[in-house]
């Protein structure tokens, strides 16, 4: 772990209680990874930038503030992958272990493997199991992208084959063989079009109860969030991704998310606010 953080996640709003680790429900991991991008570039300084802009937040009645957030030192994402990923597994489980729910913060979208090594840890010797909602504009369903297994464009293929179940929303940008592929290991998953033809949508009656939420922020429209990687047109809007995730977590109970595949734009403030309040309003879907 290495402490890079300036300021902590929404901590001028905090009491000294409500920002410790063991009375916070929240517990913000930063994760600066970037190893695999492969247009735009910037997800390293993502994790430093969103906490910053937390602190324009504004705290309400009943806020996830209320439940406390604590912010961990980010993980040095110096190492070679397989120490990076056991590192965040690790931390992960000691959250989970606490009863806490984590809060990743990236960096490129092959950080959520190690998360979710984490979140298998805990649930491996359980009654209980979990499912990952993908919200993204790709697939990320590659066996190997420029010959790397780890790249971002792998995770949820390697995701899958941990035998976790996958509920993909907004995917626009695919290739014929993630096509094909998604359709072979009968992953889950509605477009943007689906939704909007009838404004009705629910995960399949057999996904788990437990929900993990990947939220690559290349899913929201480029007229929202330009500042990604990979922006890619038709995409979601604010206030209609929330809809959406609202009504697919019904009778659900999230267990943590992500935040992945920001990419700041140096000197124009506004996307990293708008990061820092998918993060905020990813943590109040937590308490409905």
């Amino acid at each position: 772990m290495i402490n890079t953080n300036k300021k902590k996640f929404l901590e001028e709003e905090l009491s000294n209680k409500e920002k410790s680790f063991d009375c916070s429900k929240f517990h913000i991991l930063p994760i600066p990874l970037e190893k695999t991008v492969s247009y735009g570039k910037g997800t390293s300084r993502a994790p430093e930038t969103i906490i910053e802009a937390s602190n324009q937040l504004e705290r309400n009645h009943n806020s996830p503030c209320d439940f406390g957030i604590y912010t961990h030192d980010a993980i040095d994402c110096s190492l070679n992958f397989n120490l990076i990923f056991k590192n965040i597994e690790n931390v992960i489980f000691e959250i989970l272990k606490k009863n806490k729910i984590p809060v990743c913060i990236g960096g490129e979208h092959s950080l959520t493997f190690g998360v979710i090594k984490g979140f298998k840890k805990k649930y491996e010797n359980s009654n209980e199991d979990f499912g990952i909602i993908q919200f993204d504009a790709h697939a990320d369903l590659r066996k190997t992208y420029s010959r790397n297994i780890n790249s971002h464009a792998t995770v949820m293929y390697k995701i899958h084959k941990e035998n976790i179940p996958i509920f993909q929303f907004g995917v626009r940008a695919q290739s014929d063989e993630e096509i094909k592929l998604r359709d072979e290991l009968n992953i889950y998953y509605k477009t943007i079009d689906d939704y909007r033809k009838n404004l009705n949508i629910k995960l399949p009656k057999k996904f788990p109860k437990n929900v993990y939420i990947t939220f690559d922020s290349d899913c929201l429209d480029p007229s929202v969030m330009p500042a990604t990687g990979t922006p890619v047109p038709n995409g979601l809007y604010y206030n209609e991704t929330f809809l959406i995730l609202e009504k697919l977590i019904k009778n659900r109970k999230i267990i943590g998310f992500d935040y992945v595949e920001f990419t700041p734009i140096e000197n124009f403030h506004a996307y990293d606010y708008i990061s820092a309040n998918i993060v905020y309003d990813l943590m109040k879907l937590c308490l409905k």
